[in-house]
């Protein structure tokens, strides 16, 4: 009696049609949310982003594909922050490296040895980008939704732009070793400074902030760049 009461109120209140028994109700859902589900390209078993392991199937074992749908904060492990532990971040590529670099794979079949290169590429592009202030800051600017075009030099004040045409000049005309180290210490320096202000804008999510910051950044970056050329003894 009291059941069917229950069952009464369950589909007065919406939650239980009229005629369906309540366990059947139950298994076409999970059924349900089972055909929707990413299926193991080897052995058809349900597989999908949402597990926990998102690189070998659970029933088979084998490699899947790269989930397109994580971006490198998830893939490495990290808040999605411009603040990033390092030794945590270096830690997780050398495990996913021992997980799906190619080296693993070379007696499985040719489909996990494509989704291997793809994966260590992967990883490889992620570790890279979120190890650099200014790539990891591009990239987390890029998640929501902003971009720094190519050239910027008409949004740049005045006053930034002389700043980095002196420096320019002072490296053009550097000729010694330490006219060199000291150009590369006041950029060096400049960096710190721009590193430390981008992440306080990320903070407080100030986006336009940030991007102003990184534009700045990657003048100091074209800098540097112009440093290691012009070590290079020809």
């Amino acid at each position: 009696m009291w059941r069917g009461r229950v069952g009464a109120l369950l589909r007065v209140w919406g939650f239980w049609p009229t005629g369906v028994p309540r366990r059947l109700l139950s298994c076409d859902a999970a059924s349900q949310a089972g055909s929707n589900s990413p299926r193991c390209w080897n052995c058809g078993g349900p597989w999908g982003p949402g597990r926990e392991d998102r690189f070998f199937c659970p029933q088979c074992r084998a490699l899947q594909a790269p989930d397109p749908t994580r971006d490198y904060f998830s893939l490495m492990d990290c808040n999605r922050s411009f603040r990033v532990d390092t030794a945590k971040l270096q830690h997780r590529y050398q495990q996913l490296q021992r997980l799906v670099h190619p080296d693993f794979f070379s007696q499985r079949s040719q489909t996990e040895k494509d989704f291997s290169e793809k994966h260590s590429t992967l990883v490889n592009d992620a570790y890279k980008t979120l190890l650099a202030p200014l790539s990891r800051g591009l990239y987390l600017l890029k998640l929501h939704g902003m971009e720094i075009p190519e050239r910027t030099d008409y949004e740049m004040d005045r006053q930034f732009l002389m700043e980095i045409m002196e420096i320019n000049e002072k490296l053009a005309e550097a000729e010694s070793e330490a006219a060199m180290k000291e150009i590369e210490s006041i950029v060096k320096a400049k960096q710190k400074e721009l590193t430390d202000d981008v992440s306080s804008a990320f903070e407080q999510d100030d986006f336009e902030e940030a991007k102003e910051i990184l534009t700045k950044m990657r003048y100091f970056s074209n800098i540097e760049e112009k440093i290691k050329l012009k070590k290079i003894p020809l």
